[in-house]
């Protein structure tokens, strides 16, 4: 192992135990409110704490061929990201699937469509959020797509991004604006910290946050779009 690549695992290592102390709906304010897959894209693992960088998969509906070659191939400490294209009606993984992706040390599964095995994988240290459970298995007709730009939970989602779960959901952040959003997550999360203890102190969101000024300039304002034109 180069010295550079020992570097860059080190760096992948720091960074991903840095977003695991981030809640996601923090990085999803970093990222302007956004970045965060659809309401039900839930997590139905034992342990939903899940951060690193993508590693994406595109099925045809219903099946499964490919699945098993993707966790063959994921490397150690990447999310598989499936975009199952929301088929909800049959599954594309149980628990002997995230069995041996744990084993390989996978970092977790985003799965937009369905699993099933619910009842182990609830069970299952490694992190699975899916839009459904169900019984039925895919297909082994069709060959998948590795390693392409996906969509996964309403969220596109390319090979590198960091995707990171937790009981609120997932949220992607790009690869080149890692750092930047980590960091102002950060420093919102240290924010709330301060008010959380104001309020503990019995004082209100609306001081803390001076809502008083927000709500006397907006009653001041034009309350209808049309009335700010400015023509003759």
């Amino acid at each position: 192992m180069t010295k550079k690549t020992v570097n860059q695992s080190t760096n992948s290592i720091s960074l991903r135990t840095r977003l695991l102390a981030v809640k996601t709906a923090r990085l999803s304010d970093a990222l302007g409110k956004s970045g965060a897959m659809d309401h039900d894209m839930k997590c139905v693992s034992a342990n939903c704490r899940m951060a690193g960088p993508a590693f994406t998969l595109r099925v045809h509906p219903a099946d499964i061929l490919m699945v098993a070659k993707a966790v063959a191939l994921c490397p150690q400490g990447k999310v598989l990201v499936i975009d199952g294209q929301g088929e909800l009606n049959t599954a594309l993984l149980g628990n002997i699937v995230t069995l041996e992706a744990r084993l390989k040390k996978v970092a977790g599964f985003v799965v937009d469509g369905a699993i099933r095995d619910s009842s182990e994988i609830r069970r299952d240290r490694l992190p699975v959020f899916a839009r459904s459970v169900v019984p039925n298995a895919g297909g082994t007709e069709y060959i998948g797509e590795l390693e392409l730009p996906v969509q996964c939970g309403g969220v596109v989602v390319t090979s590198g991004d960091w995707v990171i779960g937790d009981e609120d959901g997932v949220v992607v952040v790009p690869a080149d604006r890692l750092l930047s959003v980590l960091k102002l997550a950060e420093q919102l999360a240290t924010v709330e910290k301060k008010i959380e203890r104001g309020v503990r102190q019995g004082k209100t969101l609306v001081s803390l946050l001076h809502y008083d000024e927000v709500f006397d300039r907006k009653s001041k304002g034009v309350r209808l779009p049309q009335m700010n034109f400015r023509g003759r």
